[in-house]
C-alpha cells in the first residue's frame, strides 16, 4: 500500500487549518499545518510535503514571499495558493504557484485541484 501523500496546509486563521486537516485527512491525505510564512518554510525542510496550499494574508511574512522561499529551496513542490483576496491573481509574484483558488466555503475545487496536482508527474 503506498504510503498516504503529505500535505503542509499553511494559513494564520486557526479555524480555517483545522477544517482543511479534517477534510483531506478523510481524503486519506497526510498533513501537516503551519500558521506562518517562517513555519511552513521550517517545515517543508523536516517533513518535506509533497504539496503546499497556502494562503497570502498573513503576519509577518506573507504567503507568496513565503511560496518563493520555499520554491528556492524545493522548486518541484507543488504550491496552491488559496486566499480569499482575488486581486493576488494578477500579482505576477502570484504566478510561481501551481494553482491559485480563491476560497470558498464549497472545497470541491480545492480538492480536484490537489489531487490533479499530486498525480502529475514531478
Amino acid at each position: 500500500m503506498p504510503e498516504p501523500k503529505k500535505l503542509l496546509i499553511v494559513d494564520d486563521e486557526p479555524n480555517i487549518r483545522e477544517l482543511y486537516k479534517e477534510v483531506f485527512q478523510s481524503e486519506g491525505y497526510e498533513v501537516v499545518l503551519a500558521s506562518t510564512g517562517p513555519e511552513a518554510i521550517k517545515l517543508v525542510q523536516s517533513e518535506e510535503p509533497d504539496l503546499a496550499i497556502m494562503d497570502i494574508r498573513m503576519p509577518g511574512m506573507d504567503g507568496v514571499d513565503a511560496m518563493h522561499e520555499i520554491l528556492s529551496q524545493n522548486n518541484r513542490l507543488p504550491v496552491i495558493i488559496n486566499s480569499a483576496y482575488t486581486h493576488y491573481k494578477e500579482n505576477y509574484m502570484s504566478w510561481a504557484a501551481d494553482a491559485y483558488i480563491v476560497k470558498s466555503a464549497d472545497m470541491t475545487e480545492l480538492k480536484a485541484t490537489v489531487a490533479k496536482l499530486l498525480s502529475k508527474p514531478r
